[in-house]
Formats: structure tokens, C-alpha cells, sequence
């Protein structure tokens, strides 16, 4: 009987594959078997060295997401695939009474308009061979709740977690299994500063229940799992991985 949790013989398009979050979810998928077309819009050759070091397979893409439609039409010249991972995003930092018309539209463009535009070619093709396939989009805990300083990036966090329902409800039928993780405090370059000031890594710890900063790799064993047969009756679901953060 074959392993439910693999990956052998898929092919897994994961962005913003370069560093951090994306870079964990492309290690851990090669380690599942798939074939990984890493893709970013800067140096992927430190995720391609560590996965080839495993002796793993895996290709680079530039793709730059700031061009949403763009984008995805490149993903027509990449032949097969069976996983998306929408995980590229950026964020801006101002507060709402003076954020930028400039500051809203780019973070809309690549953590959302660029989620759905990549998730729209990836149905095409699947549905041009008649084929399925799994769709993860990265969400945040800013898609259940609504932060501060960060207008584009919540509403953004926000519409990934409607828009994953609602490919969900029209895509589940036809062999597509879309889905999202929601990750915490992750421990990534991104949160550094967070973690080397004593008061708000202490006051961060205190609402964890688990205790403990999020590593990457936990958010990237549960994109490996919902991109398995293990997950195929999964569908339309956000899934937080946040050492209980949203429990409290």
C-alpha cells in the first residue's frame, strides 16, 4: 500500500521559494517526492543547493508578482503541475489615517489579486487534462483577526481566506483540493526583530500556549499534507498553525 503523505511523482510549484516559510514548504515537498519548481523574484540558488544536497529535484522560476496576470501566464510554458503553494507576500507598515494609495495596491497585487490569477491558470491547465490537483494559499492569523499598521496587508490576509472557500466551493467537484495555512509567530528573518527585543518576545511567548516561536518547518509538513492523498477530502479549509495563539 502506498504512503498517503507522499508526494512521489507530483510536480509542486512553490513562490517565494527563496528564504524563510517558502523555502521550508520546497524542501519539505521534495523530501515528499515531488519535483519542485521553486519561484521568486530574487536568488533561489541557496533553496536549489539544499534541496539538490539531498539529492532531490527541483528548478527555478523567476516570477515576479508584482504583475499578477503576467505572472500566471507563464505557468502555460511549465508543462504539468499537480501543487501550487501560494506563498510569495510582502507587507507594509503605516498607519491607516496616512497609508498610500501606493502601499495599498502593492500589497493587494501580490498577496492577493496574484493568488488568484495563479490559482485561475493552475485550474486551467489541470482542467485541460482533465486532471486534479492541490492549491495551498498562505493566510495568516490576520485573516481571523485585525492587527495594526497593516491596512493592505489584513484585507489582503482577509480575502485569501474568502477566496480559498469560494475555489473551494467551485473547483472541489472537479478533482481541486484548495485550502490554506495560517501560520503564527513564525521564527524567520522576518520576525528577528521581533525576537531579539526581550519585551515583545516575552510578551509574544505569553499568548502562545505551545510555549514556543513556529518553525517553518511546521507550517511546511502541514502544506506537504494537504497537498497529499492523505487530504483529499479536505477542501475550502484555513487551517491555523500557530502554537494555539488563536485559542487564547
Amino acid at each position: 500500500m502506498s504512503d498517503p503523505f507522499r508526494l512521489d511523482g507530483k510536480v509542486a510549484l512553490v513562490t517565494g521559494a527563496n528564504t524563510g516559510i517558502g523555502q521550508a514548504i520546497a524542501l519539505a515537498m521534495a523530501g515528499a517526492g515531488a519535483e519542485v519548481v521553486a519561484a521568486g523574484r530574487s536568488s533561489l540558488d541557496e533553496t536549489l543547493d539544499l534541496i539538490a544536497g539531498k539529492g532531490l529535484k527541483a528548478r527555478p522560476l523567476a516570477l515576479a508578482l508584482d504583475d499578477p496576470v503576467a505572472a500566471a501566464a507563464t505557468l502555460a510554458g511549465l508543462g504539468r503541475l499537480d501543487v501550487l503553494v501560494n506563498n510569495a507576500g510582502i507587507i507594509r507598515r503605516a498607519d491607516a489615517v496616512d497609508f498610500s494609495e501606493a502601499d495599498w495596491d502593492a500589497v493587494i497585487d501580490v498577496n492577493l489579486k496574484a493568488v488568484f490569477f495563479l490559482a485561475q491558470a493552475f485550474a486551467r491547465a489541470a482542467f485541460a487534462r482533465e486532471g486534479g490537483g492541490a492549491i495551498i494559499n498562505i493566510a495568516s492569523l490576520l485573516s481571523f483577526q485585525g492587527g495594526i499598521r497593516v491596512p493592505s496587508y489584513t484585507a489582503a490576509k482577509h480575502g485569501v481566506a474568502g477566496l480559498t472557500k469560494l475555489l473551494a466551493n467551485e473547483w472541489a467537484a472537479k478533482g481541486i483540493n484548495v485550502n490554506a495555512i495560517a501560520p503564527g509567530y513564525i521564527a524567520t528573518n522576518n520576525t528577528e526583530a521581533l525576537r531579539a527585543d526581550p519585551d515583545r518576545n516575552r510578551a509574544i511567548l505569553e499568548r502562545i500556549p505551545a510555549g514556543r516561536w513556529g518553525e517553518a518547518r511546521d507550517i511546511a509538513d502541514t502544506a506537504v499534507f494537504l497537498a497529499s492523498p492523505a487530504a483529499q477530502y479536505i477542501h475550502g479549509t484555513i487551517i491555523p498553525v500557530d502554537g494555539g495563539w488563536l485559542a487564547r
